[in-house]
């Protein structure tokens, strides 16, 4: 293993020799927003058709520098090279080099087809006209390589991980030189990563280069052929050799004494007995909601984590958004607590049968961005801190602050804007909203998503908590890990039907999670 120091002012490039070729160069890049500082005289390069990892905490500034190479971002001091030249500023003029991006946080026009998505500004012509066919051929080709994805649908009616995958034929029909990854793996299912993987090393064998962000180190180590450590806006470290551990990267993101967070606590699931009889407290039967999910049928016991597994597009999300009143042609039968209950028609309904929902896309469906952090903790339940219509703040500012303290959310941030914090800060926030009216049930899609590996351990300790002190969870995860760590038990959907049940937690493993994925054959 090579590492390569922090880089100062005027040293050579971090993990280079001076001369050396470079697809991009960073030479003494600094980024001021305000008074904060986001990276401080950063210098490296990033060497042709290899992938190039990013890594650190939010906030460590590594998407702050994604971003003044796509050149959305101006830098305060210092410059960008691709190839030797000088990147001027805006992303068009990006473009022109050869860099094109895939961002997580997603820009498809929900209106828009998938076919008018991908082609989004830069639609094909025949003798000045649309080609129609043209475009769709592009488009079955690129589906071939991702998977399919239907030509005419409205992208707003896929999933976030079928939005993301028009994301990423979009940038690869630029046929770029330098290509930018900020978390594309997200909401990606672990078929769809390892098919994404396969075409990330097809393309660095064509010669491209790609920088690649994100929060999953394993991801990183599989990938990545350098891997550079952002801290608090500077370039701690680059490794390049083929035997670093997820250990050196997690002290090199989060300081020494970080061992503890490779393992953020016990697994529940093992210090506890799924046969011992629970209060039931939610029992849902033959669940339907057409072209999504059929026939779905399971109870959940008073502090009972319930995993729900399956790959990207298996329904997951939509018995999650049936259960909260999001899914209007949802029908099937419902009891809480023993009480047959209509089925919530709207999010008001569900909250008033006492279910609460942690959502998959926390920027466009759970927070408010332009409120602060403690209007969002109290919005699920503004009553309980109003009086004739006026909001006593300090009743509010107390149970917010006591509801934000055990997921790790730091007071100073309390009076931030929700759209101001990092990733991490914002899942959080969520979180503490329902730990200040502490649901009967909790529901939770993907809640580590794009988070960095300090603040997944936050979540995932306060979900434990929550679980411990009664509080029932349902809980929807990709990271199959996720889910026998914090789950009591799981069922597997396919194509929305039940496919499998574990109720033992011997068989509660990844890879039983992963094998009965596939499993197209509907549970009797």
């Amino acid at each position: 293993m090579q590492t390569a120091g922090v880089s100062v002012s005027g040293s050579a490039a971090a993990g280079t020799v001076p001369g050396e070729p470079a697809a991009l160069r960073l030479v003494n890049l600094t980024q001021w927003f305000g008074n904060t500082q986001a990276l401080s005289d950063i210098n490296l390069a990033v060497r042709p058709g290899t992938i190039h990892a990013f890594v650190g905490e939010n906030g460590a500034g590594k998407s702050t520098c994604l971003g003044v190479i796509a050149g959305r971002v101006t830098p305060t001091a210092g410059r960008v090279e691709v190839f030797g030249e000088r990147l001027p500023t805006g992303p068009r003029a990006a473009g022109r080099l050869g860099i094109a991006a895939i961002y997580q946080e997603l820009t498809i026009v929900p209106a828009l087809t998938t076919q008018a998505n991908m082609f989004l500004g830069n639609p094909l012509a025949r003798r000045g006209f649309l080609s129609e066919s043209a475009m769709r051929t592009r488009l079955a080709k690129a589906s071939a390589r991702l998977g399919h994805i239907p030509p005419d649908v409205a992208a707003g009616a896929l999933s976030v991980a079928d939005q993301q995958l028009i994301e990423i034929m979009r940038a690869l029909e630029a046929n770029p030189r330098v290509l930018l990854f900020d978390e594309p793996t997200a909401s990606l299912a672990k078929s769809e990563r390892d098919r994404l993987f396969a075409i990330m090393r097809d393309l660095r064998a064509g010669g491209v280069t790609m920088v690649f962000v994100s929060h999953n180190l394993e991801e990183v180590l599989a990938i990545s052929d350098a891997i550079s450590v952002f801290r608090d806006g500077r370039l701690i470290t680059t490794f390049t050799g083929p035997d670093t551990t997820k250990a050196e990267l997690v002290t090199a993101m989060l300081g020494e004494g970080a061992e503890n967070l490779l393992t953020p606590g016990e697994n529940r699931a093992a210090d506890s007995d799924a046969s011992v009889r629970r209060e039931e407290v939610l029992r849902v039967e033959n669940l339907s909601v057409p072209g999504a999910v059929s026939g779905v049928s399971f109870t959940l016991g008073a502090g009972e984590a319930l995993g729900i597994a399956g790959l990207v597009g298996a329904g997951r999300t939509t018995v999650l958004r049936a259960l909260t009143g999001l899914e209007p042609k949802a029908n099937g039968k419902l009891w809480i607590r023993g009480a047959e209950k209509s089925w919530p028609r709207t999010p008001a309904q569900a909250r008033a049968l006492g279910i609460g929902l942690v959502p998959e896309d926390r920027k466009s469906q759970g927070l408010v961005l332009r409120r602060s952090a403690v209007d969002n903790i109290c919005l699920a339940d503004v009553g309980q801190g109003a009086k004739l219509g006026f909001l006593r703040n300090r009743y509010t500012a107390d149970r917010a602050y006591a509801a934000a303290k055990p997921v790790g959310f730091a007071a100073e941030k309390m009076a931030a804007l929700a759209g101001n914090l990092s990733g991490g800060n914002q899942q959080k926030l969520l979180l503490a909203r329902w730990r200040y009216v502490r649901p009967l049930i909790l529901l939770a899609d993907e809640p580590t998503r794009g988070i960095d590996i300090g603040a997944k351990g936050d979540i995932l300790t306060a979900l434990r908590e929550l679980a411990e002190q009664g509080m029932s969870m349902v809980i929807v995860s990709s990271e199959f890990e996720e889910i026998t760590e914090l789950c009591d038990r799981a069922i597997v959907l396919n194509k929305g039907n039940i496919v499998a049940r574990i109720d033992s937690r011997a068989d509660l493993r990844p890879e039983t999670l992963l094998k009965e994925s596939f499993n197209a054959e509907p549970m009797s």
